[in-house]
This record gives structure tokens, sequence and C-alpha cells, in this order.
């Protein structure tokens, strides 16, 4: 049975995650160790909280070049939230903050004049897909558009290729990536875990990329 890989770099949401694997029959752990990753047939990397942080908790657990391999490797591979923000080449949050860069692009803040706009975005908002983007090719294959997903941040990834954006969520007129596929990555700006049967369902869609 194919072994799912959870990383353990202590950023919040991992139990919620695991939870949702078992519950579809996603043969899932939540570890740190190196070799664990390497043997994985798929990874997951959740998580919430500060991109600083975090990027110096992968590089005390002596994780970065793991994950690269790992992607390098071509096997499925899918960030969450902040897993999707790291994989990019840098952050705006509290200046300027290195990525693991396996996707080219930057990290923003939601800015906005308007002090009645609630920072961080918080609850249910629906995807869409844009008009280059394929679903069917995606594990948001039979995801209707428009669906709502759940979302919490601050921050929304920018991407430099259009074609690596597949679907887009609009938050207070601001239109941002809310998911990516490049090559064999795929991450989200929601949490599938947190949206209910259709959050599953994408798990479920990605899960079958495992061999």
């Amino acid at each position: 049975m194919s072994k799912v890989v959870i990383v353990d770099y202590q950023a919040g949401n991992l139990f919620s995650v695991l939870n949702a694997c078992l519950k579809i029959g996603i043969n899932a752990e939540i570890t740190s160790d190196k070799d664990k990753l390497m043997a994985a047939d798929g990874i997951i990397l959740p998580g919430v909280g500060a991109f600083g942080e975090s990027m110096s908790n992968l590089q005390k657990l002596d994780l970065v070049s793991p994950i690269k391999d790992f992607v390098s490797s071509g096997k499925p591979f899918l960030g969450v939230c902040l897993g999707l923000q790291l994989l990019f080449e840098e952050s705006e949050e509290f200046g300027v903050t290195k990525g693991l860069g396996l996707v080219e692009g930057i990290v923003k803040k939601f800015q906005s004049p308007d002090k009645s706009v609630k920072i961080p975005q918080i609850g249910w908002n629906t995807i869409q897909r844009p008009l280059h983007a394929n679903w069917q090719q995606t594990p948001l294959a039979d995801i209707a558009e428009n669906s709502f997903m759940y979302f919490v941040h601050s921050f929304y990834v920018e991407p430099s290729t259009q074609k690596d954006m597949i679907s887009e969520t609009t938050y207070e007129g601001k239109k941002y990536c809310s998911s990516i596929q490049k090559n064999n990555i795929f991450a989200t700006q929601f949490h599938p875990e947190k949206s209910a049967d259709l959050g599953l369902k994408v798990y479920k869609n990605w899960s079958k990329e495992l061999k």
C-alpha cells in the first residue's frame, strides 16, 4: 500500500490533515524523519503560521534538501495553505524571506485601505477556473466551479508563470491564486481538510496519483 508522509516542521494543522487522509483510506503518518520522507510515495506539506519561522524550522530540521530531492523524483507532492506559500521563491512577510524556490513567484500580503476589510481572510470562499486551466487533469477533477472551500490566510501567492495557477479566488475585490499545479506539485491556499466532503474529494483525487 502506498505510503504518504505529512511533514512535521512544527507548523500546525498536522492532525486535521492526518485525520482527513485516514478517513478516505490514505496510509499516512506524521514525521520529520528524512529517510521516511525520501522513502514515501507521496508527501503532504501542511502548515499554519509565519513564513519565516517555518522556513527556519525546515532548515533546523535539515528538511529543505530532502523536500527538494523528493520533488525532483517526480513523486506526488501536495502543499496546503502555508505549505503552498513555502514552495515559492520569497515572501514579503517581515521584509523579504527566501522560500524553497520550487515554484517561481512571490508571496504577498493582502492590502486594503478600507479598515473594515478583515485580514486574515477566515471562512468559506469560492474557487474559479482560469480560462487556461483544465481541472480534469488535476486533483480538482469533478469539482464544480464556484465550489466553496475553507480559507485562513493573510498572504497569497503570485506565480510568475500564469499556467501554474489552476484556480483563483476573490476576497474583498482582490483576485488571487488559490491553487497551483506544476509538474508533480499540487498545492492549495484553501484547507481541503476543513472543506467538508469536497475537500476530502480533493485529497482522494490527489491520492490517485500515488504509485
